[in-house]
């Protein structure tokens, strides 16, 4: 820190400056020092009786490092579960009253929170992102969006394959307005398109599972788009917890890179399938999503704050704000806090194992 002293001020004062600095930093660290809990929520999942954690934080569960790491500064370390059915709201909630200090979930739901005043930010993102999946009836002779035009569309409103799908609409020259579109969770919108309900669903990986059982058949994914359109998650961060406590967040973010980084290596595949298994999804399922795809296995799992993220955000705010979901334009260059990241890669010796995407800039 640099002070401007004027000349003329005087011992006394400068003095006064001094113990006020310190007692300053003190306060500071006694902040810090005081937090005896970390509380990070993510997707949870009930299977045969036990609670399995979804995707990075069941690898740091199983790593053990970030538990150990944080025993050793008096603190501990609750996993807080959350139904998949009701991610957003759910974490939202819990970040408006203060009762976690950092979550894995998906970009609409964190846009919206920001937007509402309550601050979060992005400390680790969650790689190149999931598949989205557009699926009709096996019965129906539409092979495309455009076929669809004036039918029944199952769609989780404000989840975060919400944009996937609002910018595969628009790159058909079509609108929501263009379908009849039935605000449905996960469970409810494969139940609706089983039964006829609705012309086509919009999900992630379970739509393998929805056309082995015939229930519906795929029609459009990301995986093999040319565009970046993958839903994103990231590990969020509470502002006000992360500014008391650099030190403690930079553990939770070294912790999720050094996941991110053995998920990455293809010798841990088959490992890393068998505890993904934890979500009740069948191993075949995980396989066909990770086949064939666009990117990389080593790509796929990158924590970089490169342009496809950048980018991705400044989309999710301007559709969400579009959409009528944020009343006020959100400035999405606060959301991110990539600092914590760069002191980790270069801690893990990481610098440069991932390369930054690079993308052409333009919001669509």
């Amino acid at each position: 820190m640099i002070f401007n002293i004027k000349k003329n001020i005087s011992l006394a004062g400068l003095f006064l400056l001094a113990i006020s600095f310190v007692f300053g930093l003190l306060s500071d660290a006694q902040a810090a020092d005081s937090v005896k809990e970390v509380r990070i929520a993510t997707v949870a999942y009930n299977v045969n009786g036990k609670i399995g954690l979804n995707g990075s934080a069941a690898i740091v569960e199983k790593q053990g490092w970030l538990k150990d790491e944080l025993a050793k500064q008096g603190v501990k370390l609750t996993w807080v579960p959350v139904t998949a059915q009701s991610v957003g709201v759910t974490i939202n909630e819990a970040f408006a009253n203060k009762s976690i200090d950092f979550a894995g979930y998906g970009d609409l739901p964190s846009v919206i929170l920001n937007a509402g005043g309550v601050e979060t930010r992005i400390v680790v993102p969650g790689g190149r992102g999931n598949n989205v999946y557009l699926l009709v009836s096996p019965n129906s002779t539409a092979k495309s969006l455009a076929d669809l035009k004036g039918k029944r569309i199952a769609l989780h409103r404000g989840r975060p394959w919400e944009i996937t799908f609002a910018r595969y609409v628009e790159s058909n020259g079509l609108k929501f307005s263009d379908f009849k579109i039935s605000n449905l969770n996960p469970g409810a919108g494969a139940a609706a398109l089983a039964a006829g309900n609705v012309d086509a669903f919009v999900t992630l990986s379970d739509a393998f599972q929805l056309e082995d059982k015939k229930i519906g058949k795929i029609i459009w994914s990301t995986k093999s788009s040319t565009q970046d359109w993958k839903m994103r998650a990231e590990l969020w961060g509470a502002k006000d917890f992360i500014a008391s406590n650099p030190a403690i967040t930079q553990v939770v973010a070294t912790a999720y890179v050094k996941a991110a980084h053995w998920t990455s290596q293809q010798a841990n595949f088959n490992e890393y399938l068998k505890i993904a298994n934890q979500n009740g999804q069948p191993e075949d399922v995980f396989r066909r999503e990770y086949a064939d795809d666009s990117t990389t296995w080593q790509s796929r799992w990158s924590p970089l704050f490169d342009d496809l993220v950048l980018d991705h955000y400044a989309n999710a705010a301007q559709y969400s704000r579009k959409a009528n979901l944020i009343r006020k334009d959100l400035n999405v260059s606060q959301l991110f806090e990539p600092r914590f990241l760069n002191a980790a890669l270069k801690t893990l010796k990481l610098e440069g194992y991932w390369q930054p995407r690079k993308t052409a800039g333009k919001v669509s």
